[in-house]
């Protein structure tokens, strides 16, 4: 599943047909990120509230701290928000809509995304 991120953030599927949901993960800092669409140009960002939404504009909410897991997949923690303490993290359900990052765990399969060179 690939992401689409307009206004709105939501999971492609289907793999080589669509610019549409390719993205570019941009480093800021050793192990802070930015996720910026290419068709689009929209920022990933999520919200104090863990809503995940596209920014035009890059802001402190786009950042996420990229953690690469012993299973080889990368979670992608927020930055600047938390859900009582613990960190709120992007994630895709089975149909591609985006979860809320209060209940989401690292240990959650719907966390984990396999970054692909594209060429």
């Amino acid at each position: 599943m690939r992401l689409r991120v307009g206004r709105q953030v939501r999971g492609v599927s289907g793999w080589p047909h669509g610019a549409d949901g390719v993205v570019e993960i941009r480093s800021v800092h050793v192990g802070v990120v930015v996720i910026r669409a290419v068709y689009s140009g929209f920022y990933v960002a999520m919200s104090r509230w863990g809503r995940l939404y596209g920014s035009r504009v890059y802001t402190v909410d786009c950042r996420f701290r990229e953690r690469i897991e012993e299973n080889g997949y990368n979670t992608y923690a927020s930055l600047r928000w938390r859900h009582h303490g613990r960190p709120m993290f992007l994630a895709l359900d089975g149909q591609g809509a985006p979860r809320r990052g209060g209940r989401t765990r690292r240990h959650h399969l719907s966390t984990h995304f396999l970054p692909v060179l594209v060429s």
